[in-house]
């Protein structure tokens, strides 16, 4: 009698303590829709890059500045706009101990959508590299208009910010440290 009790209380200890388990959104990635309706997935991961089936209910997410409550299920939420031309997303959660932000480029051709993820430190050193080419070749200035017609070009028509590319910079230096 005394093994069964101690079993039946293992067994109730183990339930309980798997369901306090907290839903919290560490890391995710950002795929095309199954359906291919034009719409994004974000699928919650763990810290080995696998997906997180247990992650449900709803949280809130940062989209080029503009906040929305995703519905998680089974660890994949589907943004409710679909994307109707090739564009910069920047996307940003906030858990309770820190905040997880991702720049993405998402390029669309036909009906198709292709996300790729976007390091914040080429965004740093890409720049520092032309200009650096810049500098030996003494053409500073066709370098600096050539990128501010590229930066114009992207901010006007594929909604990159120059905030977002700043604070995907510092998230990546932030992870280095």
């Amino acid at each position: 009698m005394k093994h069964i009790i101690r079993i039946l209380v293992f067994v109730f200890l183990s339930v309980a303590s798997a369901q306090a388990q907290p839903q919290r959104i560490d890391n995710f990635i950002v795929k095309e829709n199954l359906t291919q309706n034009s719409k994004l997935a974000i699928i919650a991961l763990d810290s080995a890059e696998q997906p997180l089936e247990r992650i449900d209910g709803t949280f809130v997410f940062n989209l080029n500045g503009f906040q929305q409550d995703l519905r998680f299920h089974d660890g994949v939420a589907v943004v409710q706009q679909p994307v109707e031309s090739s564009t910069f997303v920047f996307f940003k959660h906030k858990n309770q101990e820190k905040t997880v932000s991702k720049l993405y480029y998402i390029h669309k051709k036909n009906s198709e959508l292709k996300p790729f993820k976007i390091n914040g430190l080429l965004l740093l050193f890409i720049p520092l590299a032309i200009l650096l080419i810049a500098y030996l070749f003494r053409r500073f200035l066709v370098t600096f208009v050539v990128l501010a017609v590229v930066y114009a070009y992207f901010h006007f028509s594929k909604g990159l910010d120059f905030s977002n590319i700043m604070e995907s910079i510092l998230d990546a230096l932030k992870s280095l440290i």
